[in-house]
């Protein structure tokens, strides 16, 4: 069984494998995962589901409903010596999918967020720094938030979609940064310039943007879309 698991996940990352907790110390992952993850087998998908309705209950509630339902195991894998929880979680007609929560020490900063980070959202914040440094689709490491240091930056971008825009641009390029990607050019997007950081805008690269969303609804909402 553990050898199938590999095997498939190896199609994806190179030099991946799954990680005995009890070989690491509290310095090599956060003591509140390194506590979950040396539990046994169902108690430790329970205190999973707690620790996310600690930190984004409020956020994430479609999320975490799904999970509690659905979510067959956690264990702790590592490539590239970056660690990670995988997620087995039964969706669709009873199929077995992975997703993947990185261990959140391992956040990496680009050079243009670092400069906005302190202005986020602290419910952002939180996720990123205690839960996930992203939680996405394992095999396309997409439809969800992605990693901090793979955030993307639209200023970096030229986005051939602005041309056809009927209204003015309602974000500025220098200051947006994508949290959320379905990886088929959407993305749920943050512009720093707005005075309500909460705001978000969903971006597509071959449809008009839609404004001033609500951040989470979206995020918990696109999430639960990719379960199902």
């Amino acid at each position: 069984m553990k050898s199938n698991k590999i095997q498939f996940l190896s199609k994806y990352r190179k030099n991946i494998s799954l990680v005995d907790a009890k070989t690491l110390q509290e310095n090599d992952i956060p003591v509140e995962w390194l506590e979950i993850l040396n539990k046994g087998e169902p108690e430790r998908r329970e205190k999973t589901i707690e620790y996310w309705r600690s930190i984004s209950s409020n956020e994430l509630r479609n999320t975490i409903s799904y999970l509690s339902d659905n979510l067959l195991d956690v264990e702790l894998i590592c490539y590239n010596d970056v660690y990670s929880v995988l997620y087995t979680v039964k969706v669709g007609e009873g199929e077995v999918d992975y997703f993947e929560g990185r261990i959140p020490t391992q956040n990496i900063l680009n050079k243009e967020l670092q400069k906005f980070w302190s202005e986020t959202p602290q419910s952002i914040k939180d996720f990123y720094e205690k839960l996930h440094n992203g939680f996405y689709y394992f095999p396309i490491r997409a439809m969800g938030l992605v990693p901090l240091e793979n955030v993307t930056f639209f200023g970096d971008d030229e986005w051939g979609i602005i041309e056809d825009l009927e209204a003015p641009l309602g974000i500025e390029l220098d200051s947006t940064f994508g949290f959320f990607s379905t990886g088929m050019g959407g993305y749920v997007a943050l512009d720093y310039s707005n005075d309500d950081k909460e705001k978000a805008t969903i971006w597509f690269t071959d449809d008009h943007p839609k404004y001033n969303m609500n951040f989470w609804d979206v995020v918990d909402e696109w999430i639960v879309m990719g379960f199902e």
